[in-house]
Formats: C-alpha cells, structure tokens, sequence
C-alpha cells in the first residue's frame, strides 16, 4: 500500500492506494478518520470516457471530492477504481475547508502524477 500525505496548518490529508489486480482503492481521510462517501469510477475502453458514481452517508459532505477523484483516477489510469473519502475536524473554518478542497485535489494530482511516471 502506498500513502502520500499533505499539511497545512492544522489539515493533515492522507491518501492510501492499493492495487487490487488491475484496479484501485483509495481512501483519502483527515482528522477524525471515517467512511463518508464511497465513489467507484469506470474508464470505458470503447467510448474513452470515464464515468463514477458516488454514495454518501447521511450528513457527511465529502461526496464531490469521491465522485470528482474517482473520474479523474480512472480516466488517467484506465481502471475501475474505489474511492472512500473520511474527512472530519471540529469547529472547522470555512477557510479550512477550501484548504481541505484544494489539498483533495493536489494530493489527487500527486498519486496521478507518480502513476504517471511508473506505469
């Protein structure tokens, strides 16, 4: 399993990937860690277009960054990929979460960008 990780101020992101077989999982969690939304992204070889789906639980706002992560994974890396995203800090600014947003996505760029260069 590989792990990147992220900070900024308080923020602590961790991504963790595993191949299994062909295709990913990937769990991306900060603070307190969870199962907030759960994405599954499709590349289709006939059409190459990446599609994903996304379930979130009651109450938890991590489903854009799952649905938006398992696209931009599948469609790079040509793969069914699983994408469980926890993220959770108290008395959070709103600050912070454009800081969480932004740091998704870099952390998303850096796991794409090292398959990149190795596959």
């Amino acid at each position: 399993m590989n792990c990147i990780k992220i900070e900024s101020g308080r923020i602590e992101l961790v991504l963790e990937t595993k191949k299994i077989g062909e295709d990913y999982i990937l769990t991306l969690t900060g603070g307190k860690k969870h199962a907030g939304a759960v994405a599954v992204g499709f590349f289709d070889e006939k059409t190459k277009l990446a599609s994903s789906s996304v379930l979130t639980l009651p109450g938890h706002r991590e489903d854009q960054i799952a649905l938006k992560g398992a696209r931009i994974i599948s469609k790079t890396t040509r793969k069914t990929t699983v994408f469980v995203v926890g993220i959770h800090f108290e008395d959070i600014s709103s600050e912070e979460i454009e800081e969480i947003v932004q740091g998704s996505e870099k952390i998303i760029k850096m796991f794409l960008e090292n398959y990149e260069q190795n596959y």
